[in-house]
């Protein structure tokens, strides 16, 4: 079987299911045992001189009897063996989703999607064929073997310790193999883990490829993990045909042994010659010879399973040593408190931070206050820290406690999900998801209805480009938004995050990809619909920003000022220069259009 912390768990809850296999699986295994039995009775009537019609038609109905046992037994212990295997992936499936939720951003960026995606596909496969057929063959092997041996004991236990001896070194061999076989399995598992993460970027930019007419290149890089996952899977598989060989090489040498020296006990026996195996006389007649065989022939199946099941299990505990990795990962651990009744106070507190496995801190020693209901921007040069500065605020990477607050609230003694909820997030990269616009825009807000959409839509100043669609807010945007241009995206990500009415709302560079129009008009509406609430707004152009409340000038991970725009005009080189390339962009563009 297969244990670890994580799995067991499930075998009591599906105890049941297991239970109904096993007594299947068992019921099987007697009762086909009566038609070597049988067969061998046959063979001893027709060898005499006279056939008991009665007795034969005896056998042949008990043979109809197992039959039927059979065809129920194995109906039995399919489905529900199968059933308990296929009901634990789906519980796994459902406990690795709720963790992937939990987790904190960070362990995301450290594991790649296609390792991801494969621990959620071929690991959960492989220890769902495990439990499903591995258990079948482990009970199925292990009661059959036991009960067969029992058998051909009591008919000769001479002959049967000649035989035994070769299944003694099938035992030690699975033994040996398995731990190789395992690490095989976890090379091939890596292996296509890159497969498949060089084969999703591959998709996902498609569209860079083709504008740098790269194809050549990436199917070339493409060649190069495939080879190497071939060469993986060949070893693989050269270990497991190897293994499978000498298996079949010891039955056939068995089988060998029992006719060779099971037929020379017959001749014996019939030309009336003693003879003694281990000091035991041996009388042996053709039925019992057939009998013999009937029992080996059976046993063959469990020494095959062996080598199977050692494959299988190698496998499968790999792959549950993959899952169990992922289960096990540290997560974010949810606080009692509770951010209620939400104001929209922000607070950084001698506030620095680094990302993950990076050594240069992305923002030093930020001290800022925005008092609730304030409208305020974020500018800086590129790399500056602005992302950074607002994501914190959702929890996304865990920050040094004490440092950001909300109402006066540390953000790391709230529970994420109440942090989450009092601030809503236009994101820098505006995902959305292949579904219909009005359902990307009510992602926001459970049961949100179709007026409350259409507010939104108009808040964004997207509401005119959307009915100009086919299909209006029914058109179903692609893949991540593709059949929308970037400012479309942006402006159905500013509607959803402002659907979301939190007390605290983020625009992340949310504007950058629209007309200067249009700007004008989301912040004429921010300035409307968000009276009395706090919105932050990063922005890369300083018109975006010049009317706001109070404006933070970030460089090179500190805070060169943070005061009002008319302020800043005087105490920040930064922001200065900003005005001032902008007027000159703007100038220069009156002269072209009047040329």
């Amino acid at each position: 079987m297969l244990f670890g912390k994580h799995i067991n768990k499930f075998y009591l809850k599906f105890i049941w299911l297991y239970m109904i296999g096993v007594v299947g699986l068992v019921a099987v295994d007697w009762f086909q045992l009566y038609i070597p039995e049988s067969l061998g009775q046959i063979v001893d009537m027709f060898s005499g001189e006279n056939v008991d019609l009665a007795l034969l038609w005896d056998i042949v109905k008990d043979v109809i009897l197992v039959a039927v046992v059979l065809f129920v037994g194995r109906i039995a212990w399919r489905l529900s063996i199968f059933a308990a295997s296929q009901r634990t992936e789906a519980g796994l499936r459902k406990m690795m989703f709720a963790k992937s939720e939990r987790l904190p951003l960070s362990y995301f960026g450290k594991n790649k999607v296609g390792t991801v995606m494969a621990w959620f596909t071929t690991d959960l496969e492989t220890i769902e064929e495990f439990l499903g057929w591995g258990t079948i063959m482990l009970f199925d092997a292990g009661f059959l073997t036991l009960l067969v041996i029992v058998k051909m004991i009591r008919l000769d236990w001479a002959l049967s310790l000649v035989v035994f001896v070769p299944l003694v070194l099938i035992a030690i061999w699975g033994g040996l193999v398995e731990k190789f076989q395992a690490k095989k399995w976890n090379e091939r598992q890596e292996q296509f883990d890159k497969l498949y993460d060089y084969s999703r970027e591959s998709f996902t930019g498609i569209r860079v490829i083709k504008a740098f007419v790269a194809e050549t290149r990436r199917l070339h890089g493409c060649a190069k993990i495939i080879r190497k996952n071939k060469d993986v899977n060949l070893s693989y598989a050269r270990m497991t045909v190897i293994f499978d060989c000498i298996i079949s090489l010891i039955i056939a040498l068995i089988n060998a042994i029992i006719l060779g020296v099971g037929g020379y006990f017959v001749y014996c026996s019939i030309q009336g010659i003693p003879i003694a195996l281990f000091s035991h006389p041996v009388n042996m007649t053709a039925g019992n010879l057939i009998t013999f065989l009937g029992y080996f022939d059976t046993m063959v199946w469990p020494m095959m399973a062996l080598g199977q099941i050692v494959s299988m299990r190698s496998r499968a505990k790999a792959s549950l040593h993959r899952v169990s990795r992922f289960l096990s990962a540290e997560e974010d651990v949810s606080p009692e408190q509770t951010l209620e009744n939400v104001e929209g106070k922000v607070t950084f507190k001698n506030f620095t931070f680094h990302y993950p496995e990076t050594e240069v801190p992305a923002l030093k020693n930020v001290e800022l206050e925005i008092d609730a209901g304030m409208t305020v921007g974020v500018v800086g040069k590129v790399g500056s820290g602005k992302s950074t500065l607002v994501n914190s605020l959702l929890k996304l990477y865990p920050v040094e406690r004490g440092t950001v607050l909300i109402d006066g609230k540390d953000i790391m003694e709230c529970d994420t999900e109440s942090v989450r909820r009092a601030v809503a997030c236009a994101p820098q990269d505006g995902f959305l998801f292949s579904d219909t616009l009005s359902s990307n825009i009510g992602f926001a807000k459970d049961g949100c209805t179709r007026e409350e959409v259409l507010k939104a839509a108009d808040f964004a100043s997207i509401t005119e480009d959307i009915e100009g669609f086919k299909d209006g807010f029914d058109t179903v945007c692609g893949e991540r938004g593709v059949t929308l241009s970037g400012g479309q995206k942006q402006r159905v990500a500013i509607a959803r995050a402002y659907l979301a009415d939190a007390p605290v709302l983020i625009l992340d560079d949310s504007v950058s990809a629209v007309d200067v129009k249009t700007e004008k008009k989301i912040l004429e509406n921010i300035a409307k619909e968000r009276k009395g609430k706090t919105t932050i707004v990063v922005a890369s152009r300083a018109s975006t920003v010049a009317r706001f409340d109070k404006i933070v000038v970030l460089k090179d991970g500190e805070v060169e000022a943070f005061a009002s725009p008319k302020e800043l005009l005087k105490i920040s080189p930064t922001y200065q220069k900003m005005v001032r390339l902008q007027m000159l962009e703007e100038e220069a563009k009156e002269a072209g259009d009047a040329g």
